[in-house]
């Protein structure tokens, strides 16, 4: 039987037992099945035809699947000149089109190769403008002939292979900055690359950055948290402020600067947006975009009534590498004696202590926010559930109609949706207050009986049935305003 010219290689080929019987082969790693191909066979099926240039390609052979997005070279016409110009010509261009290709396994999930074709893409168009400015991808593909042939020269000279790419790469910025985007997808899923050190491409993979326990959290999960977002939430940033004003590029926008500059674990989204001077929905979209990235994370503002515990998932080796950063970090303590405060659901307000110093205060809230920063500690939260007896009239629950919880949106009993934590000008200022209504609607609510605020009641019950608000309003505690706009909210 004919051997297909585009099948693996395997070195159990071939390789049987005293009884005709194929032996067990051990699996192949991921490098060996991309290296079963040979050079021709990947440029034969890899170059496309012009008509699938612009489109997503895919390609599936075995257990190896290709992705990329081919890109044609429209060259613009060539301009005659007269012979006493002295810019520089053009050559005559001989690349008709290129494919920025990455292998994955076959049975990769269709997120995964959703986002390997979004930056072959993103590559592909930096790569297209580059050349058409500059000639750019010719001068880079000339350089890695060049050095192909001279080491061919040499393999047929010494009789001795040699692997042209560890020479490739000294010489060709376009084989290093391919590289490097291999190397970043491996290790951190964020890659920065300056084509031609000119356009900047960059990408995000969150299978690799948003993972819990080992498992990375699907893109779907990601972009419904993200939709999820609350004015009451609070924004926690992974990194320093000055670590992560010098990943930002120099076009970044202002926005973006303000509103690290003005970050706080203790202000809600609300507040942050009122000391950065920016439009609630700006915040929303920049927050979005660094939880994106991994840079941030959204938690509720810290407060005295905030409970915490440790995590299951967190690493409480007595030497682990958090340890040593928590050591360099606040000096004097240790992060298993911290970590063994939060073995049980405690609150902070069981940590305050009022002789102590506000210095003292200031540094137990820097080390909650380290602890959350590195994923060691998780909030628990109570919720409230309501469940009216039905009516004698209503014996039973129409099916049309949609369960309470359905309707009226739980939220958590530990942060209210707006608190005032210390100066409204500094973001600096850690300092713990009690949460309570007079801080979070002082300036909505000015009065407990006004006009307004039973305006806002009738309009926060208003998605309750008649029933339902019949039942509320029968309850003692709701004859008190302040009570019952609580309820309410």
């Amino acid at each position: 039987k004919q051997r297909s010219p585009y099948a693996l290689n395997t070195t159990g080929d071939g390789l049987e037992d005293q009884d005709g019987d194929s032996r067990e082969q051990s699996p192949l790693t991921d490098e060996q099945l991309v290296a079963g191909f040979s050079d021709i066979i990947l440029a034969t099926i890899l170059a496309t035809k012009s008509d699938i240039c612009g489109k997503k390609f895919e390609l599936k052979i075995d257990n190896v699947r290709f992705v990329g997005h081919p890109t044609l070279l429209q060259h613009p016409p060539i301009i005659q000149v007269s012979k006493t110009d002295p810019s520089p010509k053009r050559e005559m261009p001989t690349m008709i089109l290129f494919n920025v290709v990455f292998a994955l396994r076959a049975n990769a999930d269709p997120s995964v190769i959703s986002c390997m074709h979004n930056l072959s893409r993103r590559i592909a168009i930096a790569l297209q403008h580059e050349e058409r400015r500059c000639q750019y991808l010719t001068r880079e593909a000339k350089l890695m002939l060049a050095v192909q042939d001279e080491i061919t020269t040499m393999t047929e000279t010494d009789e001795s292979p040699q692997s042209p790419f560890r020479q490739i790469l000294p010489k060709c910025k376009l084989a290093r900055d391919l590289k490097e985007a291999y190397d970043s997808l491996c290790t951190t899923g964020v890659v920065r690359l300056h084509i031609n050190n000119w356009l900047e491409v960059s990408f995000c993979l969150p299978h690799k950055i948003h993972r819990i326990g080992g498992n990375y959290i699907p893109p779907e999960a990601l972009e419904r948290s993200l939709k999820a977002i609350r004015p009451y939430h609070a924004l926690l940033l992974l990194e320093s402020e000055k670590a992560l004003l010098s990943q930002l590029p120099l076009d970044c926008s202002p926005a973006m600067v303000r509103l690290i500059k003005t970050c706080s674990a203790v202000k809600n989204l609300q507040q942050l947006a009122q000391d950065a001077d920016l439009a609630l929905l700006q915040i929303f979209q920049i927050a979005a975009h660094l939880v994106y990235w991994g840079k941030a994370i959204i938690i509720y503002p810290l407060c005295e009534n905030n409970v915490y515990m440790l995590s299951p998932h967190a690493n409480i080796c007595l030497y682990s590498p958090l340890a040593e950063r928590f050591a360099q970090q606040f000096p004097g303590h240790d992060l298993p004696s911290m970590l063994a405060k939060f073995s049980l659901p405690v609150s902070l307000a069981e940590f305050r202590n009022p002789l102590e110093a506000p210095a003292q205060e200031a540094q137990l809230i820097q080390m909650v926010v380290w602890m959350l920063q590195c994923r060691l500690l998780i909030q628990l939260h109570t919720y409230v559930c309501l469940l009216v007896p039905p009516s004698e009239d209503e014996p039973g629950l129409r099916d049309e109609d949609p369960p309470l919880a359905a309707r009226v949106g739980g939220r958590s009993l530990s942060t209210p949706s707006a608190l005032s934590f210390g100066s409204p000008t500094s973001s600096d200022d850690m300092t713990l207050t009690s949460p309570s209504m007079d801080n979070s609607s002082a300036e909505l609510l000015p009065g407990g009986d006004s006009p307004l605020n039973k305006r806002m009641t009738e309009t926060l019950l208003a998605s309750l049935s008649e029933h339902e608000r019949q039942v509320i309003l029968n309850i003692p505690a709701a004859q008190n305003p302040e009570d019952l706009r609580m309820f309410a909210r």
